[in-house]
């Protein structure tokens, strides 16, 4: 991975570190990363990092990111080399950023396939379409409504659309 690159998702780390809780997708299974077992074989783990989780150990540096985690209850320190991470995203600011050459050929392909769903088709012009009108009614003294003002025809307002 290039320089440039792991010094763009390091600024961008840091800059949702900023603003408050900071959600990282990364591969498990790729070298350098240290997770709980049980995750070691996931393509996409999503992790949640902030400086204010006890301990107040968290290092973003020119290799990755550690951190000491709470997994069900037990403490592990996490270690993530930035080759591993593919995604982050501010959970205080919804803004969400993607590095689509580092993720993984599973989620690459989910989203070639789902780009290449047929278009939906268009619109019917025989359909039928709801039509707005205007209802004027006339006030009198006070914005009371004048009581010869015509009224319109009484009937059900529900009617049934197939």
């Amino acid at each position: 991975m290039t320089e440039r690159k792991e010094l763009e998702k390091k600024d961008q780390v840091l800059e949702c570190l900023e603003k408050g809780m900071t959600q990282i997708h990364l591969d498990a299974r790729r070298p350098g990363v240290l997770v709980p077992e049980k995750f070691k074989g996931d393509h996409h783990l999503v992790l949640n990092i902030s400086y204010r989780f006890d301990p107040p150990d968290l290092a973003v540096s020119p290799w990755g990111i550690r951190q000491t985690l709470s997994f069900g209850g037990s403490r592990f320190t996490i270690a993530v080399p930035w080759s591993a991470l593919y995604a982050v995203a501010s959970l205080t600011t919804r803004e969400f950023w993607m590095f689509p050459d580092d993720m993984p050929a599973e989620l690459a392909d989910s989203a070639t396939e789902k780009a290449q769903l047929p278009p939906s088709p268009e619109p019917d012009e025989k359909k039928a379409r709801a039509v707005l009108r205007e209802v004027v009614i006339e006030r009198g003294e006070g914005d009371e409504p004048v009581k010869d003002a015509p009224t319109a025809p009484k009937r059900g307002h529900l009617r049934v659309v197939k």
